[in-house]
Parts: structure tokens; sequence; C-alpha cells
């Protein structure tokens, strides 16, 4: 044991993949301020040491035994009473990875399916779990429930109940989700409109609406006397007025697959593109249904790798705690865990695929970085090459000014 409160808030920052600025960011102080307390052996005042726990979801007890700093009151306990304080200490010792968010909350003991160093799934009913979390302990929800449409997901699993049975149930796990939640954190709930409509509407009584973002995933089959479903419904709400964390990436110009040429012509502006790419919209039109048995975990849908990436980069940064309550395949738990978030994750269901993606990892991020490619760029490497080949002139283009974001650039295409 050692008694440097600095060198165990840098060791916490690189196990949590958190940035020095990140940090500073969360606690509302300067990199330097930072960069001074991790140079310090002794223990800031008590607030900052609060501010501090409460980004690695510690209590402030166990961030000072992680830094060699036996608490004041177990000082005391453990010369008058020696037993009854090991026997406390040892039991913040075994805290799960999620730290203070199952912190005073009556919960059963959870069935452990999966555990990592940034997260765990618990094997159960989802209801049960999120009763166990702490007020206040979640920066992010994504939400992928059963739609209610009698679809085989395991016996554990009911797809077919009545309109009512399915409303009331979606609004207890839910009215839990908005407790759980951090102010500024957000929840994307992904549905079919028939469901979307009556949850928005609910959810809108206590969390603030931000999208309806379209996904444009046709289903298998039209449905005879109606108009042949093309989308998917995914809510965005925020906990309070302002996200805390709100990063949207950019996306390459549209560009034809057999030339390279723009689909669009942007209204003759583009020497004024940004070199990173085009805003992002509400409509999704370039997240494709997981089919392919090379990339398809189970029989039942699966959610793509390029969806969660693209809400966990909208809404979380490295260190951030994420919570899906339907793991599913456990697409949102890969990610989260190849992005440096924390996670928990919940299946009533059978976790065997779950846990099968976790033991092929590599193959994951080979996925991962395929998408992460294609992101915050103007063209993509097969878009420039086929317009190199057919002789298009990208010099009207700023690619030559492509890089890191500037916080406060602006351009034509860079509206709220």
């Amino acid at each position: 044991m050692f008694a440097h409160f600095g060198e165990a808030l840098s060791r916490l920052r690189a196990q949590h993949h958190l940035s020095r600025s990140a940090l500073a960011k969360r606690l509302g102080i300067s990199g330097a301020e930072v960069g001074a307390i991790e140079a310090s052996a002794p223990v800031p005042p008590k607030g900052i040491v609060a501010a501090i726990a409460d980004c690695f979801s510690l209590s402030t007890d166990e961030l000072l035994l992680v830094s060699g700093v036996v608490p004041e009151w177990a000082e005391k306990e453990l010369r008058e009473h020696p037993k009854q304080a090991l026997s406390a200490l040892l039991s913040l010792s075994q805290s799960p990875p999620i730290g203070h968010a199952l912190e005073g909350r009556p919960v059963e003991a959870p069935s452990v399916a999966l555990e990592t160093a940034l997260g765990w799934l618990h094997h159960g009913d989802c209801v049960t779990l999120l009763r166990g979390l702490h007020e206040g302990s979640i920066d992010l929800v994504f939400a992928d429930p059963p739609f209610n449409l009698n679809k085989d997901y395991g016996p554990e699993v009911k797809d077919s109940l009545s309109e009512t049975h399915y409303f009331e149930w979606s609004c207890q796990w839910l009215g839990e989700v908005v407790r759980v939640l951090k102010p500024g954190g957000s929840l994307f709930l992904y549905n079919i409109p028939r469901w979307s409509i009556p949850l928005a509407n609910w959810l809108s009584q206590y969390l603030e609406f931000r999208h309806w973002i379209a996904v444009d995933i046709k289903f298998s089959l039209p449905i005879p006397g109606r108009l042949y479903p093309s989308h998917y419904s995914l809510l965005y709400f925020t906990k309070g007025g302002r996200p805390k964390v709100f990063a949207p990436p950019r996306l390459p110009i549209e560009t034809c697959r057999h030339c390279g040429g723009e689909i669009r012509d942007y209204g003759g502006y583009k020497d004024r593109m940004n070199p990173r790419g085009i805003n992002l919209t509400d409509v999704w039109t370039d997240i494709s249904p997981v089919r392919h048995a090379r990339f398809k975990r189970r029989r039942a849908n699966e959610l793509p790798v390029r969806l969660l990436d693209r809400v966990l980069d909208i809404a979380s940064e490295q260190g951030d705690l994420v919570l899906d309550p339907f793991g599913g395949s456990g697409t949102t738990y890969v990610v989260a865990e190849l992005k440096g978030r924390r996670w928990i994750g919940c299946e009533v269901g059978d976790c065997t695929a779950i846990v099968e993606r976790f033991r092929a990892l590599d193959r994951e991020r080979e996925t991962l970085a395929d998408v992460r490619a294609n992101i915050n760029v103007l063209f993509t490497s097969s878009s420039l090459a086929l317009r190199r080949r057919h002789g298009f002139d990208s010099s009207k283009y700023r690619l030559d000014e492509a890089g890191p974001p500037r916080v406060h650039e602006r351009t034509l295409f860079d509206r709220e």
C-alpha cells in the first residue's frame, strides 16, 4: 500500500482510458490543476476528492483506500474495534466493477454471466437489475427492447403481450432508467414507430426530448394494406436541458459507387465544405442490417457495430458508464469495451452469443476500425480512388486541411 494520491489518480485515469483534459472538463478545473494534483502526494480538499470519486464511480472511501490513505473513521475504528473495521474495509475492497452504481440499493445477488476490466453482464430480468442501481449513476443508456411482434427470442423472453401490458412494462423499466441517469445523461431508445409514439409522449414528462432519429433499415417483408415499413425510430432524450456530452461524428459526402462522383451538388458551395465531412442529420441511411454469416452472432436480429459506435460518440466519452438493459447479441458491450467506456449489461435470455463475442474481440476490433476509418473525413478512401480513376477534380475541396476538429470552426454547413 502506498500513500500518494496523485499517483493513484494517474493510475485510475490510465485504467479508464481518460485523458487529463477530459478529466479536467468533468471536474470543472483546468488541465494544469489536474496535473498539479497528480504531481502531489497529499490528499486534496474534500470537495475535489468527492468530485474525483464521482468521476470514477467510486465512493470517497474507496478512492482514499485506492490511494493508500485510510479514512478517518476507519483509523478510529481500527484502534477501538479492529475486527469490525477490517470487515468493513474488506467489503469496500470487494465492490463490483461499476462501483457506486450499486451502492446503497437493495438488489438481489446478480448472476454474472460475463465480467471484464470495464464492465459486467447480468443474466436475469432488467427491472431487477435497474432497481438495484444507484440513483444518478449512469451516463448513457441505450435500450433495444423486444418490439412485441411475437418473435422467437428463446423461452425466457415473452414477445407477445397485450398492448396494455407491453406499455405498462415499458413504462416500468423506463421509469427506473430515468432514475439512474445522471443529470446531463442521455437515453437512446430503439423501437418501431408504433411504440415510439406513446413511449416518447410518456418520457417527455421526465426527460428532455432532443431527436427522433429515423434509422433506414428495411423490414424483411411488406405488410398488406400498409405502406412498406422502411425505418426504425431511435428516440434521443437527455436528463435536463443540456447534455453532458454531445459530439456527433461527421460523415463523408455521398458518392456514386460506380464512379465516385458527388450525388448532391450542395448548392454550389463545395469550396466551403468542412474538410472533416458533413453534419450528421436525424435520418441515418448508412446503417446496414447484420445478415452476413461472418458477422451475425445469433438467429434473432442483431444491431450493427456502426450504430452503437455512433451513439457512443454522440453522447459519451472515455470512462463514462454505459447501460444497456437488453443485451441481445452484445453489440453495445463490445463497442463500449473497445472504446474505453465502462458498461453494465443485462440479458434475460441465453448469454452465450455475448460471451463468445468477447472471446473474439480482435475480430470485433477490426470491424470497428473499418467503421472508424470512414467518419470525420470528406471522402472515403474508396471514393477518392474512384474519383481519381474517373478524372474528378477534388481540388475545390479542402482535403489537405483535414485533421483534429477545431472546437469553434463553423462553415455554411455547420448549423446547429
